[in-house]
């Protein structure tokens, strides 16, 4: 399954008016590149702990063959696979349930196993598309993710009236990749996958809107943090759940 509910409840502060001051502009500018820092090192983990997997869980029998270990068999062969599939979707609601009354650095700390926990789940990715289109779908979703944020950071546009629409096109991805886990039908995942791009593109620069505007100059050491902490993890999710779908789209597939 290639795409999470990342709208649950981690809106602190929405409809907080924009600042304007130079002095809360510069709180503002360092607020949004410690979200950006929050979300590049859940990637750093995501990243590390699906090539530690696949390389746990394959071995070279040829060249250009391989062969699922014990380990691998075991996660991608038995019902554990649908542990590891469903186990980022469970993930994220818990988080989304406590978000409320959990610490800064509590929050910190579920993002962080929550990266980890989606690196197991992508995994599997690595046994299904080369290493080459993998990394090649990765930079262009960086690039076109970058320019999507860019856009919701400086425009002057106000994207809320999007936010319901693009919020019931999440769900509706989610109910729909469940039902092909146990379809697994090719034309319905590339469907799916067209409309995930678009979808998880407006969110992109609606979550960056949106995320500015949480920002407030007054705001405690302690919800600052927290504010970063889960605007990072929507960015995140805008930003996993684009790669795949590319990837299902334009990556090459292992012969």
């Amino acid at each position: 399954m290639s795409n999470f509910d990342r709208n649950t409840s981690f809106g602190y502060g929405r409809g907080v008016a924009r600042p304007t001051t130079a002095e809360i502009d510069q709180g503002l500018r360092a607020y949004m590149l410690g979200v950006y820092n929050y979300m590049t090192l859940g990637l750093g983990v995501t990243g590390l702990v699906a090539l530690g997997v696949y390389m746990l869980a394959v071995a070279r029998v040829a060249p250009g063959a391989i062969e699922l270990t014990s380990f691998g068999h075991m996660l991608y062969a038995t019902p554990l696979r649908w542990v590891v599939i469903l186990s980022p979707l469970a993930f994220i609601f818990f988080i989304g349930a406590r978000a409320n009354a959990i610490s800064a650095a509590t929050a910190r700390n579920l993002f962080i196993a929550f990266a980890a926990v989606m690196g197991l789940s992508m995994s599997s990715l690595l046994l299904v598309f080369t290493g080459v289109s993998v990394a090649r779908v990765f930079f262009i979703t960086a690039a076109a993710f970058g320019g999507l944020s860019l856009y919701g950071y400086m425009t002057q546009r106000d994207l809320s009236a999007f936010g319901s629409f693009l919020v019931m096109g999440v769900w509706g991805l989610v109910i729909a990749g469940l039902v092909n886990l146990f379809l697994q039908s090719t034309g319905l995942q590339f469907a799916l996958s067209i409309i995930a791009v678009l979808v998880f593109a407006g969110l992109t620069a609606w979550d960056t809107q949106n995320i500015k505007d949480m920002y407030y100059s007054s705001d405690s050491y302690e919800v600052a943090q927290k504010k970063s902490v889960f605007g990072a993890l929507s960015l995140y999710l805008d930003f996993i759940n684009m790669f795949q779908s590319l990837l299902f789209l334009f990556g090459q597939r292992n012969n």
